[in-house]
């Protein structure tokens, strides 16, 4: 059976960068697709994994959007004629009416738009983006007690023995 290429995690991954505590931080409503428009030696250091989104926004002005706050680390290599700059911004590709409903909701108390991760498609790099209300702390809590207990679940689960499986299994959907 063959697999899809990207599924992995390894050093052939499509992943470049993924914004983790966007997903703790917020409640996501809808997700986007965009192209960025990148330098030559920004497309060597994602090819080498050397991005970051930790504390990045998207900003519409123009009509237009952007991703600011992003750090692209440059090679030693790679950039020795031009002057990197690594946390510059950066345009997003995206359609007019996309970018009309990313503005129109942004615009609404509570509603931001944030990047969730980089990753190749075909030879393009993407940016998910979503659009996010924020989390009380409240909702927080129950985010790290759901992941806590599906932690303990699996832990469960992985230490049955073969003669004792179904009711150790049972017992596990009886908790939940």
């Amino acid at each position: 059976m063959a697999t899809k290429k990207g599924n992995s995690k390894g050093p052939g991954s499509s992943v470049i960068a993924q914004n983790k505590k966007a997903r703790f931080e917020y409640h996501i409503d809808e997700t986007f697709e965009a192209g960025l428009a990148l330098a030559g030696w920004e497309v060597k250091s994602l090819r080498a994994g050397k991005a970051q989104l930790t504390d990045t926004y998207i900003l519409v002005r123009n009509g237009e959007a952007f991703l600011l706050g992003s750090h692209i680390m440059p090679l030693n290599t790679a950039s020795t004629h031009e002057i990197a700059d690594p946390t510059r911004t950066r345009k997003l590709l995206l359609h007019r009416k996309e970018i009309a409903k990313i503005f129109s909701i942004t615009q609404d108390k509570g509603h931001t738009c944030v990047p969730l991760k980089l990753y190749w498609k075909r030879n393009k790099v993407k940016c998910e983006l979503a659009l996010v209300t924020g989390k009380q702390l409240h909702d927080k809590r129950a985010t790290e007690k759901d992941r806590d207990w599906s932690r303990q679940k699996v832990e469960l689960c992985g230490n049955i023995t073969r003669h004792n499986w179904s009711i150790r299994c049972e017992h596990v959907r009886m908790l939940t």
